[in-house]
């Protein structure tokens, strides 16, 4: 009886082949996945021409600065029926205020809104918003002076 030694596997070009393909193949399911949930889940544009936007970006911090010396204070809620209120300060009463509402992932279009200043103080949008989340983009225009700036949305009352 003759016992014959154990066969020992050998790493052959095809096993190498194997390896790389398998890994290429998990890598590059992973970024096609990766892919598809980000354009899935973006809605939208930033800025329509980048170049454009960076030839005004410093336009744009002047702006800002100039905003925020103003002074004025802005929180945003929503009423049990809908329509938005604005909560101010430093806001001169003859003021304009306007905003857009923006859905944060753009599964529903913008929407212009407008306010009027009610007697409780607050500044009230004349439309109401379906309820969902949303980011107020909202213009203060008042004595030659703009203010802008985004405040997102909260409920209130029951």
């Amino acid at each position: 009886m003759t016992h014959s030694a154990p066969r020992k596997a050998r790493f052959t070009g095809k096993h190498m082949t194997a390896i790389l393909v398998c890994g290429f193949g998990v890598v590059v399911a992973v970024n096609f996945t990766m892919a598809a949930l980000a354009s899935s889940s973006f809605g939208g544009v930033v800025v329509e021409n980048s170049y454009v936007a960076s030839q005004e970006f410093n336009n744009w911090l002047d702006k800002a600065e100039a905003s925020n010396a103003l002074g004025y204070t802005v929180d945003a809620a929503r009423n049990a029926d809908g329509k938005i209120a604005l909560t101010t300060s430093g806001v001169p009463v003859g003021a304009q205020v306007t905003a857009t509402a923006r859905h944060p992932l753009g599964h529903q279009p913008d929407r212009a809104l407008v306010f009027v200043y009610g007697s409780d103080g607050k500044w009230t949008s004349t439309s109401a918003l379906p309820e969902d989340r949303w980011t107020l983009r909202i213009a203060i225009d008042a004595n030659g002076s703009e203010w802008r700036g985004e405040r997102g949305l909260t409920r209130t009352g029951p």
